[in-house]
């Protein structure tokens, strides 16, 4: 669980030995391509972090914008799905370059790892990617993650960096994740409108917290929003991670999210397993289970899901598939793991245990999906 307090704590190597750096495409890049000095500042930050002894992981968009102005691609690169694959394939190698070059002033070594969705929803292939940014940061280096929009599709694919960033902070098992972004934080209404209070934090996301986001990003270069910045957070809590979100159009960002206070700064309610948190993090779902009242407080104490309480499902998922489970007013209760495929739920939902036998022809599991492979969100 973090011990994350206070802002402060993030330059603090005893309380955030590991910090992920998120990075927007409107922080990186301007008309003119990229914003070099800028960024020659905030790695000179990153570079005083190493000094004191924390590890650095920075999750860096900008590939697209870099690609399509280099490309004379329309709409920044986002016209469609294949300028965006086209432009990627080009700013990417700009841009790892650049962070590159500029960390090896600094005597740092870039590392470059390009994910995809899959690569952190499979469970093996974010095992694996967990043991890479370990022995990376074992050895000194700082990583820089993008996704690889070169190959993802609409279907699988992130489609902004905050919520990758809460991923890779979870596989990294980091204790904080900083998104900086065009804003200072998260304000009580949108930030134009008069009177709007900047929140300097806050414990757990709430309908209410939800309800303050705006899904507009407001460089429109980027493709995030205040809504999936929350959804990071929700992905980072489940961790047990601390997550802020502060400015970064200002020379030295993290100095003054650091030691000027200003972000809000989202503290993590409690620490799910780890598998658990994986599980919960999810971002793909193959189908989903709708149950009764019953249901939900059996689920809520506790319990595995039976057919029993099953009302209706959804999907075209197989055994060992992830599923949401909703309430009748469809509200998502939890994620987990499916016993059984989606013609046999949907056999033997509403079905007493006794009944499952005669049903399926073989002598069936103990639960749909079982209370160990199961999280409530």
């Amino acid at each position: 669980m973090s011990l994350i307090a206070q802002l402060s704590d993030l330059a603090d190597p005893t309380l955030t030995p590991r910090l992920v750096l998120k990075v927007g495409s409107s922080l990186l890049v301007d008309n003119a391509g990229a914003r070099r000095e800028w960024l020659t500042a905030l790695v000179s930050e990153i570079a005083a972090a190493k000094a004191r002894g924390q590890d650095v992981i920075v999750v860096s968009s900008g590939a697209i914008a870099l690609g399509a102005r280099r490309l004379g691609l329309e709409k920044g690169g986002r016209g469609s799905l294949a300028d965006a694959q086209a432009a990627a394939a080009v700013g990417q190698i700009a841009l790892s370059g650049l962070w590159a070059e500029l960390l090896g002033a600094h005597g740092l070594t870039a590392a470059q790892l390009l994910l995809t969705l899959e690569d952190l929803e499979d469970r093996r292939r974010y095992l694996n990617a967990t043991a890479t940014l370990t022995r990376l940061l074992d050895a000194g280096a700082v990583p820089v993650i993008n996704e690889n929009d070169s190959v993802a599709t609409q279907e699988i694919r992130f489609g902004d960096n905050d919520r990758l960033a809460a991923r890779v902070a979870q596989a990294a098992r980091a204790d904080a994740v900083l998104l900086l972004s065009d804003i200072d934080g998260l304000y009580d209404r949108h930030p134009k409108e008069p009177g709007a209070q900047l929140l300097p934090l806050v414990k757990g996301i709430t309908p209410e917290i939800r309800a303050m986001a705006s899904p507009v990003s407001g460089s429109g270069m980027g493709s995030g929003g205040m809504i999936s910045k929350l959804q990071a957070v929700e992905i980072a809590e489940m961790a047990g991670i601390a997550l802020v979100i502060g400015n970064g159009t200002v020379e030295s960002p993290l100095r003054r999210i650091m030691e000027q206070g200003v972000g809000t700064l989202f503290l993590p309610r409690s620490r799910k397993p780890a598998r658990k948190a994986w599980l919960g993090g999810r971002l793909r779902l193959k189908g989903s289970l709708t149950v009764d009242a019953g249901a939900v407080k059996a689920l809520r104490g506790g319990a595995s899901l039976l057919a029993a309480g099953i009302v209706a499902v959804e999907g075209a998922f197989s055994r060992g598939d992830a599923v949401a489970i909703r309430d009748d007013a469809g509200a998502v209760l939890a994620h987990g793991l499916a016993e059984y495929d989606a013609a046999e739920c949907a056999m033997l939902m509403g079905r007493q245990s006794a009944d499952h036998a005669e049903i399926l022809g073989y002598a069936p599991r103990p639960a749909v999906v079982h209370r160990d492979q199961l999280v409530m969100v």
